[in-house]
């Protein structure tokens, strides 16, 4: 097969790659661009934000306490299983409804996505203690850690700071 000579191949990538870019486009001025007259206002964010936030700090006290139960000595009981199911729906839901907020303002966009991770832990949490408490070969390594589970532990705390702080910067007027 004959090669192309050197300035053929560049006259020709060069040609493909401005045919191959998408054009430039200037921001959009209609719905959903900076100067969209229905763009949320950062009060308005905000209290989106912190209202998911409360439901997603209000769902951990039963998720918590859901990985403490399966942590305790002995055999772990059906029940236990299902409010860990049911915790979980409720945290993938709150973590969806988190991850869909129009958050324009940066900084809140920022505290959306912590807040995701720190669902996200809680949701991993959940499924790897019933994994420990549920094991079908039951080993000593996975009944001892297991038996280490007592909540969510420090990520829930942070949710909870990170709603706190986020409730503090909204203004009370």
């Amino acid at each position: 097969m004959p090669t192309l000579p050197t300035p053929w191949l560049t006259a020709l990538r060069r040609h493909l790659r401005r045919r191959l870019r998408p054009p430039r486009r200037p921001p959009p001025t209609g719905p959903g661009g900076p100067a969209d007259p229905t763009h949320p206002s950062r009060r308005d964010q905000l209290k989106a934000l912190i209202a998911v936030l409360d439901e997603a700090v209000a769902a951990q006290t039963p998720a918590d306490e859901a990985v403490a139960a399966c942590g305790e000595p002995g055999p772990v009981s059906r029940g236990t299983a299902r409010d860990c199911g049911r915790q979980s729906i409720a945290l993938h839901r709150l973590r969806t409804r988190l991850q869909d907020l129009r958050l324009p303002d940066p900084d809140l966009a920022a505290a959306r996505t912590r807040a995701a991770c720190l669902l996200a832990y809680d949701l991993w949490m959940l499924r790897t203690s019933l994994n420990l408490a549920f094991t079908v070969h039951p080993v000593a390594r996975t009944e001892a850690a297991r038996l280490r589970l007592n909540g969510l532990g420090r990520p829930a705390d942070d949710l909870r700071h990170l709603r706190d702080t986020l409730r503090a910067e909204l203004p009370t007027a």
